[in-house]
Parts: C-alpha cells; structure tokens; sequence
C-alpha cells in the first residue's frame, strides 16, 4: 500500500556496531545528526516471538512484517522485521530511527531499541493491544462500534497533538508524510500512538519545504505533493483531515457503496457540506444520542479545513486543534474546494509522472490495512 521513491542515503549494516550496549550512524547528508539506541541481538528477538511464529503476527506493510513477543523482562513489544527484499529497507530503517530514537510523547509509539543482528534489520516497539485504527474502523461493525464518539474524539485530538509535537515543537521539524489508519496503533485505552516514520523527513529551521519523490498512500496524498514532490508541513495536515474524515465517518479515503460504485470520502464530505448535510456523514454505528451534532459538525468541517487545494489555507496543527475544541471560531470561517489525486498518472515519481507497474500494482491493494 506505500509507495516511496525517497531521496534518503542508503547505510549499510557496516555502519553500525553490534557489539556495543548502543549502536549509532551519521547520515553522510545531515552528519550533525546521531541517533543511539538499544541494540538487541537477533536470537533475543527470536525467543521473544517464539521463533518469529506466524501466529504471533500481527501485522505486515511493504516494508516487512510485524511481530507480538515479550522481552525477558516481561515487556511485551511489537518487533518490526524488514524485508529483505525491500530496496526501501535501509532507508527506511535510518530514516524511522533518526526520526523517533530521540522523542517522547504520550501519542507516538515507544521505541525501545532495533537489530542488526541477523537476517534481517529489527525495530522494537510498545505492543499496542487494540492493534491499528484500520482494525477497528475496517473490521466491520460490531469493531466500530467499540469507538464511541467519546473515544474517537480523543483519537483524533491525540494524532493532532503527536503532529504538532513533530511539526512545531521537535528540532529539527519531523514531516511523517505517511498519516493513515493502519499507521495509528491503540493501546489498551485506546489511546491513539502515531507510528511508521519510515518515510519521515526532517525539516531544519532554516527550510520551508522540500522537493522530493511522492511517497505515501493514495488517497492521503496533499495535491500539490503528489503532483510536484513539493513537501511542506501542510502536506501531513491534508492528511490528518482525510484521517479525521474517517474517525468521524467511519468511512476509509476510499471507498465502496453499492450505489454509486468506488467514491473518494473527501468528494462525498464536500458534496455534503455544500447541501448542509454534512452532519449525515456521522458513522450510522454511533448513538445519536451520545454525540453532540453541533461538535461532530465541527470535526469534521476542521477536516475540510484541512484538506483545501490551495496549502496556504489549511491550519497548522496546533490551530486544528484549537478548532477542534472550539478554541477557534470556524463558524462563519469560508471553507473552500479541497483539494484531491483521482488519476495516479499525475503522481510524480522522481522525474517522471507515469507510474511503474510496481507501483500499479501496489495501489491495486490501497486499502489493504498495514
């Protein structure tokens, strides 16, 4: 379901040092830059999962495959197993490291450590009992229902904190450019955790945006990304209000109804709203009577706020939180077209805009969960 042309340096296995308590590396571009963290050995990850058993798995993206285990000391984690075969690994694996090693916060995914110790390249995780949000919301029903208004609210104002942590207050500045449903774990709480940084990008005081190879998830994808490779801020907030979208409607980006066929959620939001129906894009699961109309009439035009063609008019995430809570007026606030990539031919990949038949085939399976 991702797909990534990065512009990342690759690292070798040889850059590390597994003997030591801690392993590091400097990116040849940002050499300034170090991450350290616990180096576990692969045979210790190995007894964890009980040999990488396939029923221990409980989850898999392009990048390879992830694993429940419990630490000797009781921890339970999740151990995420690149691909061998993934050209992206190493890039990947550094960019997810020098992205998160060194930040703490109560909606980002813990991590506790990786290996490079075997067959292939380890990241260790806190292991979120709920799984991901794509579990929940795509699980049919009786699995939505477990998110109340209550819950998703909390979800959806807990992702919106973890970016303007990354975006506003972290140095340097951490764009995820992969916000989705699979990519939100939940806890026993059901306390939202962002995860996957494999594809973040780190933004320095002194730049703007970066012009860069799309990667990310159709559907996701900022407009004016998609069809340039220019990277902003902005890009992760268009796909925080899809997200929103989604937590309200319990719809995916893309969707299915048996009436009207394939439909993309952000036309349907737009439609609605215009006809001053938006309220009717509530999730048919929830109680009517434990939702304010009034405050999910709010989430959800915030998630049209966030998701306008022209970047310059969506809110950085701290004011779409403010939104959110009603902080921030938005009632007489003009919202205008959002903006949307309905042809993945206008998808640039590096220098070109025509998709390979890799990447064909890997957006045949979009809304494949990872």
């Amino acid at each position: 379901m991702n797909f990534c042309v990065s512009s990342l340096n690759c690292f070798s296995s040889s850059s590390f040092s597994s003997s030591s308590e801690n392993f590091s590396n400097h990116n040849d571009r940002d050499s300034q830059t170090l991450w350290n963290i616990h180096a576990f050995s692969y045979d210790e990850l190995k007894v964890a999962t009980d040999g990488f058993r396939p029923s221990n798995k409980i989850g898999e993206g392009g990048f390879g495959i992830v694993y429940k285990g419990r630490l000797k000391d009781g921890r339970r984690v999740a151990v995420k197993a690149l691909s061998v075969e993934s050209k992206q690994g190493n890039r990947e694996f550094m960019s997810e490291i020098s992205s998160i090693s060194n930040i703490t916060h109560q909606n980002l995914v813990k991590l506790h450590g990786g290996s490079i110790d075997g067959p292939s390249k380890f990241l260790v995780y806190d292991y979120m009992e709920n799984n991901s949000l794509a579990y929940i919301l795509l699980g049919g029903e009786e699995n939505r229902a477990k998110l109340s208004w209550k819950v998703r609210k909390e979800i959806a104002l807990g992702i919106g904190r973890a970016l303007a942590y990354i975006h506003e207050e972290v140095k340097p500045h951490i764009v995820h450019r992969d916000i989705k449903l699979s990519n939100i774990l939940l806890d026993q709480n059901f306390t939202p955790k962002l995860s996957d940084f494999g594809l973040s990008r780190l933004f320095f005081d002194n730049v703007t945006h970066l012009s860069t190879g799309v990667a990310g998830t159709l559907g996701y994808l900022a407009p004016e990304y998609a069809v340039s490779g220019h990277l902003t801020r902005k890009s992760d907030v268009y796909s925080f209000g899809i997200l929103l979208l989604e937590i309200v409607s319990g719809r995916t980006a893309i969707d299915f109804d048996l009436q009207i066929g394939e439909f993309f959620l952000v036309q349907k939001a737009w439609e609605m709203y215009k006809s001053n129906k938006l309220v009717q894009l509530v999730d048919s699961v929830l109680d009517k009577s434990s939702f304010s109309e009034q405050e999910v009439d709010r989430f959800l035009k915030v998630g049209l706020i966030c998701v306008q063609k022209k970047c310059g008019l969506r809110p950085y995430m701290s004011t779409a939180i403010k939104m959110m809570c009603d902080e921030v007026d938005i009632q007489d606030l003009q919202i205008s077209d959002p903006g949307l990539i309905t042809n993945i031919m206008d998808v640039k990949i590096g220098n070109r805009r025509s998709p390979s038949s890799s990447f064909t085939k890997k957006l045949s399976h979009r809304l494949q969960p990872s």
